[in-house]
């Protein structure tokens, strides 16, 4: 079995994504004292110089976002053609670099030039070839495979705002930087000793007289073989730009929930940060839930989508508009499960299905909305702090992301390629019981498309991903 062949590949990826969990809200969640390193007055909230000691922050925050803008597509394309291993290597590298930077820098502009350096390293290095890598070694299914890496960076998530507090009080933050520091040195480690798919497969076709289509392109072919219809330009450009909604909604919320829990809620230094650890266990149930009805109970990736678009306003909408503790806590475990849960992972996984291509510059291509979203809102946020101060920045911040939310749905619940790809859902004939559907799938292997009498598209193939089926013809067939 390739998944067991390949365990450390996965094991890799997964570790070095719980250290990106880390990496992800490290600025924010110690901005206070970043800024006093960096020469800022922080003693008094209401001055002038604590408001651009947190717009410093937030601007070396928005340079991580840069980083992964510039850097995630051409990083997919770099992965396609020198393989999955050297970039996890390199990405592994650039990290420990980082936060040896974030540890011992006093510039404000050092720090922005690692955080840019650390998006490079996130997304043109390890998003290019972790997430490929994973789908790689666990064909069986793929979209669980992806967003178990959601799974990783939640649990860090989660813990890490907690640490941060423990340390801050204990007088010792600095122990915040150094534990990603020994984290990436094992990610470097990991890379180095793991097996990758794609880079084995690479090797033994160019062994075969410079061949190096094979699998991978045949890999291809049957995913577009198995569409009725090829989904227009403009749909491809929908599924991709959920990245930059998606990403938009995670990103705030992620980056700026414990200080929309300090300023606008009056809560404590240790319930905001619980807000925070909520949102994250809130996004760990989800992804377990959701792998689990993708992996087992074959639910469509679109399906997913479109209930965590749904979901994801209502809870924001909680948020911003029902000020009780009890009904924050609920409304922020709603929006972790919903927004941050997998919904942008599962939704590479659903542009994989309406853009059959190389996995690495579809990762490439769909990251760069997401580090366009990475950018905008930390740079957003900086200049909303300047204007009109930290409550109403964040507070605006979260009305920004409803829009957004209900932009997420807008997206799927309108896109006409539902019907190309997840047909079988839109039918109006009953569904055939699952052991009907499976038998279906072995025996018959059909090519071409055809119609039937009532002049519905049909399409019966051996492959189990090949949908849609004309559910009222299938049943004649078993009754």
């Amino acid at each position: 079995m390739k998944a067991k062949k390949y365990l450390w590949s996965i094991i890799c990826v997964y570790f070095c994504y719980l250290t990106h969990g880390i990496q992800a809200i490290i600025l924010s969640q110690n901005n206070v004292n970043f800024a006093k390193q960096w020469g800022f007055n922080m003693s008094d909230p209401q001055s002038a110089a604590y408001a651009a000691g947190l717009a410093a922050v937030s601007t070396a925050v928005a340079w991580t976002g840069f980083g992964k803008f510039v850097s995630v597509w051409i990083g997919g394309e770099i992965s396609d053609r020198v393989g999955r291993k050297k970039l996890m290597i390199g990405g592994a590298a650039l990290y420990i670099i980082c936060f040896l930077g974030f540890l011992f820098t006093k510039s404000a502009l050092v720090a922005s030039v690692c955080g840019f350096a650390s998006g490079v390293a996130t997304s043109g290095f390890w998003d290019a070839s972790g997430y490929p890598a994973v789908q790689e070694a666990y064909p069986a299914a793929p979209g669980s495979a992806l967003v178990g890496i959601k799974f990783f960076v939640s649990l860090s998530g989660m813990v890490y705002p907690l640490l941060v507090v423990h340390n801050a009080n204990s007088g010792n933050w600095k122990l915040n930087v150094m534990i990603p520091v020994v984290m990436s040195i094992i990610c470097l480690v990991l890379a180095i000793i793991a097996p990758f798919v794609y880079d084995d497969q690479k090797k033994a076709a160019e062994g075969n007289d410079g061949k190096s289509k094979d699998a991978v392109q045949a890999e291809i072919d049957a995913a577009k073989a198995a569409m009725l219809t090829k989904p227009s330009k403009f749909v491809v450009f929908l599924v991709m730009f959920y990245a930059f909604l998606c990403m938009a909604i995670m990103y705030g919320a992620q980056q700026y929930t414990k200080a929309f829990g300090l300023s606008v809620c009056g809560l404590s230094e240790m319930q905001a940060a619980g807000m925070t650890s909520i949102y994250t266990i809130g996004s760990i149930c989800a992804v377990l839930f959701w792998a689990f009805m993708m992996a087992k109970l074959k639910w469509s990736p679109l399906k997913v989508v479109l209930i965590d678009s749904i979901c994801t306003a209502a809870a924001l909408a909680g948020v911003l508009f029902i000020h009780q503790v009890a009904i924050i806590y609920v409304a922020i475990a709603m929006l972790g499960f919903f927004a941050a849960g997998g919904a942008l992972q599962t939704g590479l996984a659903v542009v994989q299905l309406f853009n059959p291509g190389p996995k690495g510059r579809n990762t490439g291509i769909y990251y760069t909305f997401m580090g366009a979203a990475s950018y905008l809102i930390p740079v957003v946020a900086a200049q909303l702090t300047k204007a009109s101060g930290e409550a109403n920045a964040v507070y605006s911040l979260m009305i920004m992301l409803l829009v957004f939310a209900i932009n997420m749905y807008i997206v799927h619940s309108q896109s006409q390629a539902i019907r190309q790809i997840d047909g079988v859902y839109n039918s109006k004939f009953p569904l055939l019981s699952s052991a009907a559907q499976e038998n279906l799938r072995k025996e018959c292997i059909v090519k071409n498309v055809m119609k039937d009498k009532k002049g519905l598209l049909f399409r019966m193939a051996a492959d189990r991903q090949s949908l849609p089926f004309n559910i009222g013809l299938l049943k004649k067939r078993h009754s």
